[in-house]
């Protein structure tokens, strides 16, 4: 205050050599940016300067999104370097401005002198304080496009699950077979039908795992060049997963069919004159009567380990037991919707490792030999 004892305060608060400073690093890390945005982008582009495994490698480690942020990142801070250059002169002129007025002011032999410089004074600290908002503002908004925002829950979800559509449908086939088994506690038909769509997922995911390359190079690497890595442990036990939930769904419709065929066939054997189209009802009724009954009984056979396990306890305790372990597999799918923690998904895997081989392997091998009975001639 010292400086502009005269005046009462200073109109034009700053420090035109720190500004200037910070606009020459801005400007330094633009230039860096911009290089490091020509150089990602050739490599991305498939450049013939670098070939090869490691250089497809580091390419699939990239994100598509890479090239565009760094070149955003790049315009920002030289906006902001552009911008800062011109507070800069803004500021030393305000400086310059105020500073006479200060002479002015100290140089006054009347009130009313001093009052005239005063009020100059105030005026300039006005247009300053305005000029400085408008700075700010286009600061912020430099700043704004300089990164990536984090996206809200429901963004990552959604960008999780365009991402990598067949683990979507493993993961909601889990949450619908537990949210079936829970149902099945109170109202066992509501139950099943949920788990039966469930099931469904199963198996489109299954079929999407299945056709999908990177998919099937995690697994056959592990077998062929023995890399077990952490792909290879997720690949399989989420392969594991959808044969083990698509069983109940393709075995229901098989018995279905082959019991609605066998319907069908009856009444026209019964009514030769007739057409084909007589034996349609019988052989609807017959699938649809057959495969709930296929899907039911499946869904009350439990895993050969947890039946023994709990083979002095009653039916009510293994059915939540059940419930539990349907609840673990619902628990590690919506986990693959939160952090991109490794460790988490680390700890997820074992988790359904586990479970597939202590309940969903065997309960699969013991259903199928269920449904061979069912089906062999």
């Amino acid at each position: 205050m010292a400086e502009h004892a005269a005046l009462g305060f200073d109109p034009a608060p700053g420090n035109p050599a720190a500004v200037l400073a910070l606009t020459r690093k801005l400007g330094a890390s633009s230039k860096s940016l911009g290089e490091a945005s020509r150089v990602v982008t050739d490599l991305v582009s498939h450049s013939s300067s670098w070939q090869g495994e490691a250089a497809t490698a580091f390419r699939a480690s990239l994100s598509r999104d890479l090239p565009r942020y760094l070149a955003s990142a790049h315009t920002s801070l030289a906006e902001a370097a552009r911008r800062l250059t011109g507070w800069h002169d803004t500021l030393v002129a305000h400086r310059e401005l105020a500073a006479r007025y200060e002479t002015q002011a100290a140089a006054a032999k009347t009130p009313e002198a001093l009052s005239d410089v005063r009020r100059l004074a105030r005026e300039l600290a006005a247009e300053h304080a305005a000029a400085a908002r408008r700075v700010a503002a286009t600061l912020n908004a430099a700043t704004d496009k300089l990164a990536p925002k984090e996206p809200g829950l429901l963004a990552s979800i959604w960008h999780k699950i365009t991402e990598d559509p067949a683990d979507a449908l493993s993961n909601a086939s889990a949450i619908l077979g537990f949210v079936g088994a829970l149902v099945a506690l109170a109202c066992p038909p509501a139950g099943l039908a949920i788990m039966l769509v469930g099931s469904g997922l199963s198996l489109a995911a299954l079929a999407m795992h299945t056709s999908d390359a990177k998919f099937r190079k995690s697994l056959t690497d592990g077998f062929i060049k023995g890399q077990f890595d952490a792909d290879f442990w997720k690949s399989s036990v989420t392969l594991v997963g959808d044969v083990a939930g698509s069983v109940p769904g393709v075995a229901a419709v098989a018995s279905g069919a082959k019991a609605g065929t066998a319907a069908a066939r009856a009444a026209l054997a019964a009514a030769p004159e007739s057409s084909a189209v007589a034996g349609l009802t019988p052989g609807v009724t017959a699938f649809r009567q057959t495969a709930w009954s296929t899907a039911d009984d499946l869904r009350q056979m439990e895993s050969p380990l947890t039946g023994w396990a709990l083979r002095s306890s009653p039916q009510s305790t293994r059915d939540r037991v059940g419930v539990a372990v349907a609840g673990t597999g619902a628990a590690t799918a919506g986990l693959d919707y939160g952090s991109d923690d490794e460790a988490v998904e680390h700890g997820s895997t074992s988790v359904d490792g586990a479970r597939v081989a202590l309940d969903e392997a065997p309960s699969t091998v013991s259903k199928s030999r269920h449904v061979w009975t069912v089906l062999r001639p």
